[in-house]
């Protein structure tokens, strides 16, 4: 059956999209990829691959044409000083972006659609301290999303529930709990804390200080890529139609995280905390009850060894540049 099912992933030249890309293919399924640009480490795995602006409906209408199922990746995000400072371009483009896919979808005949959330959606009042309860899917109401990115995921969240109930879309909704790996955007601005911290990490000499954003007591909980991709399939596979958090329940500071990759660095790393920087919400922690209940699993790769993976793959592409940098200058 799999041979048979054609797919679109929506934001396929993006860290997610690429990954989950590769595995459905490895799976036997056709892949159409859309993005605005091709993946940025490695070529990408999709049967077909569109360069398309999905803010605009008619690309959205193209996209998930003869296509039996969608995998909706595509957004304009990242990490919390990107989200911070850009709520009007982040509400508007993934409200155009979100909106015309799945309405492009449901006239197209698309019979299952996977809508990606975030932890994101969660209320703020619910994350004022460093040890949270761990967050469950009914705690995003009453709502009060984080400002911008959180509120359109929210939104969206209800237009799922809507198109199914009254269009018949077959719909399925995760909330992401930070998820990072390899072939993810790890400088620029828009890389997310581990990404930063492990590039922060392989560019500092032993004995040197990073620049921390905050006092580095905030917690989170982190979900490496492999762990994530299954994950979505396996919701795909399900018959659960209500939001689901996908992420790990183990919470660790920012400095906790900054001494594990320091660890796996094989350096000695200070601190240098900035106060000013944006922080986020002061902790969150994903709660996996149902996520266990659901699909009859949750993830498996501890964040050592997701860190361990993303931090050699970071340094290796940072030699890379020296070297390509060294090379310009000598030539």
């Amino acid at each position: 059956m799999a041979e048979q099912t054609r797919v679109l992933v929506t934001g396929a030249g993006g860290f997610i999209g690429h990954h989950l890309t590769k595995y459905l293919v490895d799976r036997g399924y056709w892949v159409r990829g859309v993005d605005t640009k091709e993946p940025e480490y490695e070529p990408t795995a999709a049967h077909e691959f569109k360069l398309l602006d999905l803010t605009e409906a008619r690309n959205c209408h193209e996209a998930t044409r003869n296509v039996d199922e969608v995998y909706g990746l595509a957004a304009n995000m990242g990490g919390i000083g990107f989200i911070e400072t850009n709520k009007a371009v982040i509400v508007r483009d993934n409200t155009f972006i979100n909106m015309h896919t799945i309405d492009a979808a449901r006239n197209n005949g698309v019979k299952r659609y996977l809508y990606t959330s975030s932890a994101c959606i969660y209320p703020g009042y619910k994350q004022k301290e460093t040890d949270v309860t761990p967050l469950r899917e009914e705690d995003a109401y009453p709502a009060d999303a984080e400002d911008g990115y959180g509120w359109e995921k929210l939104y969206m969240e209800r237009v799922c529930r809507h198109y199914t109930e009254d269009f018949g879309l077959d719909t399925r909704v995760v909330r992401f709990h930070n998820i990072f790996g390899p072939l993810g955007t790890y400088d620029g601005g828009r890389e997310k804390s581990p990404a930063a911290i492990c590039r922060k990490i392989a560019l500092a000499k032993d004995e040197d200080e990073i620049e921390v954003w905050g006092d580095g007591e905030q917690t989170r909980s982190y979900c490496y890529i492999d762990d994530c991709v299954e994950g979505i399939y396996r919701l795909m596979r399900s018959d659960h139609r209500e939001p689901i958090n996908l992420g790990q329940d183990r919470m660790i500071s920012i400095n906790e995280l900054v001494d594990m990759v320091a660890a796996i660095a094989g350096k000695k790393i200070g601190k240098q905390y900035d106060l000013t920087k944006p922080q986020g919400v002061r902790g969150r922690n994903s709660d996996n009850t149902r996520l266990r209940e659901v699909l009859k699993w949750e993830p498996t790769i501890s964040l050592e060894e997701g860190l361990a993976r993303t931090y050699h793959w970071i340094a290796g592409e940072l030699e890379k540049k020296a070297a390509t940098a060294g090379a310009v200058v000598v030539s």
